[in-house]
C-alpha cells in the first residue's frame, strides 16, 4: 500500500484515491499533485520515491524538472509584460529582436511565436545537446534561420526553440533574461519554489527522471521530417536533466524544475483572475484572460495531432475535449500538466518522474483531473 502525503478538503477524496491508483497499477514511482480553486488550496497531496532505486522518498519539497510544462511559465511572463504594455503580441518580433529579420522573418510575430507557427520547430544547423546551455549562440542560429514553412499558415510544435524565441524577446524589451523575470515578479512575490535556472543549492531536493520505455515516443512511430528534426537535433536525453549543465541553464522551454504545488501556485493566476492564492495581484484579469485568445488551430506538423493554439498555452478542442471552454493548458515530456479552468476558477497540476512515451500529458494525470471536475462541476 502506498502512503499518500499532504492535504485534501473531505470533498475531495476521490481525488485522493486517483492519485493513489497510478501507483497501485505501476504507473507511477514518485509524483505529486495540487488543487485550486478560488485561489484556495483544495489538494495538495504527494507520494513514492524520488528515484528509480527507491531509496529516497518523494518529500515535500522534492522538486523535479517538468519539460514543456515549463512553457506555461515562459508564456505567462510574456503575458506579464503585455498586460504591462511593454509588449504587443500583434507587433513584429523584429521589432523587438533586429536580428530576426533575415532570411524571410520580416514579418513573423510575436503571437506567432507564441502559437507555434512561426515556422522555426526545430534547428537546421547540427546542435549538440550541450550547445542548448549557451544561450547566444542558439538565439544567435533561430535569427539567422529560414522558416520550415510559411509563418502563421500551420501550426508545428516548436518544442524546445520556443523558449529561446519568446526567451530573447523578452530580454530585448526587459533588459533581464526570462528566467531572472519570471522569479523576481512573478515566483518570488507568490512564494512558488518554481525555478527556470536553478541553483546549486536545490539540487539535493531534485527527483530523478526515469526515462520512458523505448518505442512509444512521436519520433518513434511517426517518420515526419520536421517531428525527426524536434526530436534528434539534438536528442533530447532525460538522464542530461539529472546534471548540474541542465539545471543551471535557463531553457524557458523546457528545463523548469517545480513541484505540483509550485506549478499551481502560479498557474492560478489563470483561473483566479491575476491573484495568487496568497492574495497577491501580478497580472490583471483582461491580461490572463488574453492566454485564451485563439490563435491557430489544425493538424499539429510536428506533433501529428489535432491542436488548437491560444497565447502561449493550448486550448480545449481536438483531442483534448474539457468540460468548460475558458481553459488553457499545457503538459510536459513524461506526463507532466497543468490546467487552468477560468470557467470554474480552478487550476491542475501532476508533476511525476517516471515518464511515460507522451509529449504533452498522459493519462494518469487525465483521471486524477478528471475525478476534480466531477467534484466541481457537481458543486
Amino acid at each position: 500500500m502506498i502512503t499518500i502525503h499532504g492535504y485534501a478538503d473531505p470533498r475531495f477524496e476521490r481525488v485522493t484515491d486517483a492519485f493513489a491508483a497510478n501507483f497501485a497499477n505501476g504507473g507511477d514511482v514518485g509524483a505529486s499533485f495540487c488543487a485550486t480553486l478560488g485561489g484556495e488550496t483544495v489538494v495538495d497531496i504527494w507520494a513514492g520515491h524520488a528515484d528509480e532505486a527507491a531509496t529516497r522518498p518523494w518529500e515535500r519539497d522534492t522538486i523535479i524538472n517538468v519539460y514543456s510544462t515549463t512553457k506555461t511559465m515562459c508564456a505567462l511572463t510574456a503575458l506579464l509584460l503585455a498586460d504591462r504594455g511593454e509588449l504587443d503580441f500583434a507587433q513584429k518580433v523584429a521589432h523587438y529582436w533586429p536580428e530576426f529579420a533575415a532570411n524571410g522573418k520580416a514579418e513573423v510575430t510575436v503571437a506567432q511565436l507564441m502559437s507555434h507557427s512561426a515556422g522555426l520547430s526545430g534547428f537546421k544547423e547540427p546542435v549538440e545537446g550541450p550547445e542548448l546551455y549557451d544561450w547566444e549562440r542558439i538565439t544567435g542560429l533561430l535569427a539567422a534561420q529560414a522558416p520550415y514553412w510559411e509563418p502563421g499558415t500551420a501550426p508545428g510544435y516548436h518544442a524546445m526553440t520556443q523558449g529561446y524565441l519568446v526567451g530573447e524577446v523578452v530580454r530585448r524589451i526587459a533588459g533581464v533574461t526570462l528566467g531572472t523575470l519570471f522569479r523576481t515578479e512573478i515566483a518570488e512575490p507568490l512564494g512558488a519554489d518554481f525555478h527556470i535556472g536553478l541553483p546549486e543549492s536545490e539540487d539535493s531536493r531534485c527527483a530523478e527522471l526515469i526515462p520512458p520505455p523505448p518505442g512509444g515516443s512521436i519520433a518513434a512511430v511517426s517518420d515526419s521530417w520536421l517531428t525527426q528534426n524536434m526530436a534528434n537535433n539534438p536528442k533530447i536525453d532525460p538522464r542530461a536533466t539529472r546534471t548540474r549543465a541542465w539545471r543551471a541553464a535557463e531553457l524557458p522551454a523546457a528545463n523548469g524544475h517545480g513541484n505540483a504545488r509550485s506549478v499551481a501556485a502560479v498557474q492560478t493566476l489563470l483561473a483566479n483572475g491575476g491573484i495568487g492564492g496568497n492574495g497577491k495581484r501580478i497580472l490583471s484579469e483582461a491580461g490572463v484572460r488574453r492566454a485564451l485568445e485563439p490563435q491557430i488551430a489544425g493538424q499539429d506538423m510536428v506533433l501529428n495531432i489535432p491542436v488548437n493554439y491560444g497565447l502561449g498555452y493550448g486550448l480545449p478542442g481536438g483531442m483534448m475535449p474539457f468540460p468548460n471552454p475558458n481553459s488553457a493548458f499545457w503538459g510536459g515530456y513524461g506526463g507532466s500538466l497543468v490546467i487552468a479552468d477560468f470557467d470554474a476558477r480552478l487550476c491542475m497540476s501532476y508533476v511525476m518522474n517516471k515518464m511515460a512515451s507522451t509529449t504533452v500529458g498522459d493519462m494518469r494525470a487525465g483521471m486524477i483531473c478528471a475525478s476534480v471536475w466531477q467534484v466541481v462541476l457537481a458543486g
